[in-house]
């Protein structure tokens, strides 16, 4: 699933090519990718017929278009793919809402192999729609508070990893940033977040916008074909990934073999001899 750097680098691309134009028309190839909208396919095109769209905003994982006092809100789901190109080019069968623009300039594609993404019209969302209202910022948003971030982790009762990946604690982060971060912040996944101390916290904030940081540089990550940016094109951070995804090759710090391990249906992974895992979790 594409996490906050992936949304982020949409999100500046659909800037640069999207802001400021105004829709000509919308087109529901498919209504599940609309499925959020209760009004349905229909009124979901037809209220959004000549918005001008404004640059965009996002909150972790989620992303949105003003349009006038309301917000044309995706998420991406598995797959979601947010694309723009000249309006004659071949119409792929996982295009699921097409914009057209009344410029006649490149189109807009939501494209979703998965149809796990969607699309909807939050009315009165320009700002933040209510629907994510409840979701925490993300570590690189002007709101997000440090010193609540940190009293808030510490009051979890549970394991680092599972907490960084609670939306409503901190949004954005996900399974491959969150092994990264835990990584280069040297604290093993299923270290007990009401144990951190004060400089534990600090480490591992400062790890997760550091990461952010450069996947950003990088595009975000790629590991298929699922997730590009607008113009199409793969982000590249997967080449320099630390952990995840390397079960059993060296650690880049210290050369022991990367250990995976399952984890809430997914797995963790880290290094035995950088993050040393806590007796029963508790340490």
């Amino acid at each position: 699933m594409p996490e906050l750097p992936e949304v982020e680098t949409v999100r500046r691309g659909l800037e640069r090519h999207v802001a400021g134009r105004v829709i000509d028309a919308v087109e529901v190839l498919h209504p599940r990718a609309v499925r959020r909208h209760v009004a349905g396919p229909a009124d979901f095109a037809a209220a959004l017929r000549g918005r001008r769209v404004a640059a965009p905003l996002r909150r972790g994982k989620y992303l949105w278009l003003p349009a006038d006092d309301d917000a044309l809100l995706a998420h991406l789901g598995m797959s979601g793919q947010l694309v723009v190109g000249e309006p004659d080019r071949e119409l792929s069968p996982h295009v699921r809402v097409r914009f057209t623009f009344r410029d006649r300039g490149p189109d807009l594609r939501f494209i979703d192999q998965r149809t796990f993404g969607h699309l909807l019209l939050s009315p009165g969302g320009a700002r933040l729609p209510s629907v994510i209202a409840h979701i925490a910022p993300d570590p690189l948003e002007d709101a997000f508070d440090r010193v609540a971030f940190a009293a808030r982790l510490r009051s979890r009762r549970s394991g680092i990893k599972r907490a960084l990946l609670d939306q409503s604690l901190v949004s954005g982060v996900g399974n491959i940033y969150a092994d990264e971060a835990l990584w280069r912040a040297r604290l093993h996944w299923a270290r007990a977040a009401d144990r951190l101390r004060g400089p534990d916290v600090n480490r591992l904030l400062d790890a997760v916008q550091e990461v952010f940081a450069e996947a950003l540089g990088a595009g975000g990550t790629s590991f298929d074909r699922l997730y590009v940016n607008v113009n199409g094109e793969s982000g590249y951070f997967d080449r320099a990934l630390a952990v995840y995804g390397r079960e059993g090759q060296p650690c880049p710090r210290c050369g022991t073999p990367v250990r995976r391990d399952p984890f809430m249906n997914r797995s963790a992974y880290s290094c035995p001899v950088c993050q040393p895992r806590p007796r029963n979790g508790r340490a």
